[in-house]
């Protein structure tokens, strides 16, 4: 029997998993792996954003640190988009938000693949760059805390863990399309055709894809939760966020710790270990981009280990085992770029593995509030805590990146599992019994 669906005073599905759970599970996380692609192929061109976007002379560095921080811009939207959907969502409908939020990725994304840079407009240029990047943090905002919500409210309770950790999966295949864009670019364009129109390509795939993502989600229907609140009149008259904050406040705080190391697994050991290994450690470009396409790809399946897990075993167990392993790895991969790389492929493969710890994550996030303010409670800890952690570490890393030997990243991440096994033993030692349906 699944740990997750332990005693609750919410109803318990028990039934089997059907066609149209993989139905929802397929087209969520397809639609959501072209949404994710949008948001992250950002990090993959900072340092050729940095030098494109800002004043010519500036060195590799610092024109990297430029970029990565307005990407982190998009994590300090991220609450505004969040906690605006997730209001809606809890009152109107999840289907709605989820759908509006990919139309929201899709427009900035085809718009800064034509965006003038600064040799043409001068300051307009990271002025407007910004401001895309600002709508794309409201979208993914909108888009995460939705889409978990969404699947786990289709599938079996006792299927929770493995339903949100497919559809993180999902996301983190756009992750994978991300980087297997920027190797396919980097191998094939020179530097120059590269800085001329290879980036631009990589964001009008982009916004393709997002169109595609909204026309996929055509074909999804409103969750049986929300329809049974609905017709049963439990949809709350109170504003959600406000009923979060008042009556869930250690779910809340929780689920702001497990997203710090979610962070640290997805835009430190994913999205900038690439760059970092080109400005810190002088990896040739081509090699750092193969290598992050393979830990990008065992990240796929380390999310979906770690749902499989959470179902077995539990969400605290889970989340202990998850970040040791992100810690562990991540300083092996972090020795060996120091001392030279030979083994980068292998190391940044299972670094990327046990990033899967963010497969964990949306299980603990899902069960800790009830249905109906869950998309609120788990929009604002989440974007909250996103916006915060997800800001600050491009910019903390970054810096990071030049002391301690270029370890300074892999002791962060290291530092951030600790707080991730503090967490897993509340969940393991807590009382507490999680929400489902």
């Amino acid at each position: 029997m699944s740990v997750i669906s332990d005693t609750d005073t919410d109803i318990v599905d028990r039934r089997p998993l059907g066609r149209g759970d993989a139905k929802t599970l397929l087209l969520s996380a397809l639609g959501g792996a072209l949404e994710f692609y949008d948001f992250v192929i950002f990090a993959y061109f900072a340092k050729v954003l940095g030098h494109l976007f800002f004043p010519q002379g500036t060195s590799d560095f610092v024109a990297q640190l430029q970029a990565f921080s307005i990407f982190a811009v998009g994590y300090l939207a991220r609450p505004l988009g969040g906690v605006v959907m997730a209001h809606f969502g809890d009152r109107v409908g999840r289907k709605r938000m989820f759908t509006l939020s990919v139309f929201l990725m899709a427009v900035p994304t085809l718009l800064i693949g034509v965006l003038p840079t600064y040799a043409s407009i001068g300051i307009f240029a990271p002025i407007l760059l910004t401001l895309l990047r600002i709508v794309q943090g409201i979208a993914i905002g909108g888009e995460i805390p939705g889409a978990w919500v969404f699947v786990a409210e289709h599938v079996p309770s006792r299927r929770v863990g493995m339903a949100c950790a497919a559809l993180t999966s999902g996301l983190t295949a756009g992750v994978l399309i991300g980087s297997l864009v920027a190797a396919g670019l980097s191998s094939g364009l020179s530097e120059a055709a590269m800085l001329d129109y290879g980036w631009r390509a990589a964001f009008l795939i982009g916004g393709v894809f997002g169109f595609l993502a909204v026309y996929l989600r055509r074909w999804l229907s409103e969750t049986p939760v929300f329809n049974r609140m609905r017709e049963r009149k439990e949809l709350t008259v109170e504003l959600p966020a406000w009923v979060v904050v008042r009556d869930h406040l250690p779910a809340v705080l929780l689920s702001m710790v497990v997203t710090w190391v979610l962070t640290a697994a997805i835009v430190v050991v994913i999205l900038m270990t690439p760059t970092l290994m080109q400005t810190a450690f002088h990896v040739e470009q081509s090699r750092a981009f193969t290598g992050g396409s393979l830990a990008a790809l065992a990240l796929c399946f380390g999310c979906f280990g770690g749902g499989l897990l959470v179902d077995a075993i539990g969400r605290g167990k889970a989340m202990l085992i998850g970040s040791l392993g992100l810690a562990v790895s991540t300083l092996a991969l972090y020795l060996d770029l120091r001392s030279g790389a030979g083994n980068l492929m292998a190391l940044y493969t299972l670094a990327g593995f046990f990033a899967g710890v963010a497969g964990v994550v949306p299980a603990v996030l899902v069960t800790s509030f009830p249905p109906a303010i869950r998309f609120s409670g788990i929009s604002l800890s989440y974007n909250v805590a996103y916006a915060i952690c997800g800001a600050a570490t491009p910019v903390v890393v970054g810096l990071l990146a030049k002391d301690a030997g270029g370890l300074g990243p892999a002791y962060y991440v290291a530092m951030v599992s600790a707080v991730g096994v503090l967490a897993a033993i509340y969940l393991m030692t807590s009382r507490r019994a999680p929400y489902h349906r």
